[in-house]
């Protein structure tokens, strides 16, 4: 009997940072992928992708490139180019994406949107108010009893959020924030990250994973993008994932549905495991930087065709089989981060690194004239490592990360503890 090959397909990657690279890792490994292209890609990805050139929040322009590179499958990575509708562009020609339309994308790209939502339907999270100018905001503030979180209502990068002490810190974030806000109840208890795929008609719950999202360590100073994770979530038991299943992402789903926009790709529940049970504390339409980097590692099916059956509305075909062991992942930053990072200081030992058995994933780098591997933005790297447990990860990642020559970037040291 003579074997054949599976088809192969063409897959484009939107993204340059840590969570980009990671998926472009395993894409690597499917049997299904021929030539695997990232944009714009960076210093890491170039070793596992053809990094290229694109405007990748422009519809037009990402149609115009997959159609003429003959493009299997989009696979959009930030938030930003969801947000702008390339889902939707590339959908209306007939080509395959995995990320959601602009129009289901609100569940993140405005946190009001999301906060209706959740009071429509009933969905557990924060009390909360909505404010369209600051004057009015500041008002509602000095009023109201401490602590408050205060929220931007768009796109923030992951740092559009203070958890306000003091009338002080409440009126500083929104000094910070022009534009709308969201003004919520301080919720309490341990943080998880609840991902859930679905193709808006299968719902396939995913793995846990928990960030660390303050810049030092014991969880001091301001928010981050993220300064590591471990997966599986350790505070996230099946009993409460089911509970946040069922009483957060299917009425989310559904109404989504109902309203004419239902959702498609990849949805990430942060979520609060409070006395009462878990809440909403908010909604990713994408992937998330740097729980990706350790969901990649335990992920053990073929990530190309998972994404590529979401994307052709046959999630009910695939499951998603995952590694027993826990993953933990470090994040090396430039200095200055989450202010002004440093960029441009050359970076040495990410082999030695990658020998100790952990892996590296690239966020922010690039190649100088010299070919020096150098700082490119505030999230540098990502040490990778599994273990059997949440210890041996952890020293795992950390062997990984002591081996890694860079002066200007440092981390926290108590990720995964």
């Amino acid at each position: 009997m003579i074997e054949t090959s599976p088809r192969q397909i063409d897959i484009l990657v939107l993204g340059g940072g840590g969570r980009e690279h990671a998926l472009c890792w395993k894409l690597r490994q499917s049997p299904l992928v021929g030539r695997l292209l990232c944009a714009p890609g960076n210093a890491g990805i170039a070793a596992v992708a053809e990094c290229v050139s694109l405007a990748i929040a422009d519809p037009a322009a990402v149609v115009a490139f997959a159609r003429n590179h003959d493009i299997g499958l989009v696979v959009i990575g930030p938030e930003g180019p969801l947000v702008a509708g390339v889902a939707d562009a590339l959908r209306a020609a007939g080509m395959a994406v995995f990320g959601p339309s602009a129009a289901a994308a609100q569940l993140e790209g405005s946190k009001g949107f999301t906060k209706d939502l959740c009071a429509r339907v009933g969905i557990p999270t924060a009390a909360f108010r909505r404010f369209a100018s600051g004057d009015e905001a500041r008002a509602y503030v000095a009023a109201h009893p401490l602590p408050v979180v205060v929220k931007a209502d768009g796109l923030a990068a992951g740092k559009g959020v203070t958890v306000a002490a003091t009338h002080a810190e409440a009126l500083a974030a929104l000094d910070d924030l022009p534009g709308p806000v969201v003004i919520e109840q301080c919720m309490t208890g341990p943080e998880a990250s609840l991902f859930v795929l679905t193709d808006g008609r299968t719902i396939a719950p995913w793995t846990s994973a928990q960030d660390y999202k303050r810049v030092h360590d014991g969880d001091a100073g301001p928010n981050t993008g993220g300064m590591g994770a471990i997966s599986p979530a350790p505070v996230l038991t099946d009993a409460l994932r089911d509970q946040a299943i069922a009483e957060i992402i299917k009425p989310t789903l559904a109404a989504m549905a109902e309203a004419g926009t239902p959702f498609a790709g990849v949805l990430y529940a942060g979520l609060m495991l409070t006395p009462d049970g878990p809440r909403l504390i908010e909604y990713n339409v994408r992937f998330g930087d740097p729980e990706t980097q350790a969901l990649m590692l335990r992920l053990e099916s073929d990530l190309a065709e998972i994404l590529l059956a979401c994307a052709e509305q046959r999630l009910h075909e695939v499951a998603a089989s995952w590694s027993p062991q826990v993953a933990v992942t470090v994040v090396m930053a430039a200095n200055g981060y989450p202010g002004v990072p440093e960029t441009g200081s050359v970076i040495a030992g990410t082999a030695a690194a990658e020998a100790t058995g952990a892996r590296v994933f690239h966020a922010g780098t690039k190649r100088n004239a010299a070919g020096d591997l150098v700082a490119n933005a505030g999230r540098v790297l990502a040490v990778t490592a599994s273990g059997s447990d949440s210890g041996a990860a952890r020293a795992a990642a950390y062997a990984g990360v002591d081996r890694i020559d860079w002066p200007g970037g440092f981390c926290r040291r108590d990720i995964g503890q």
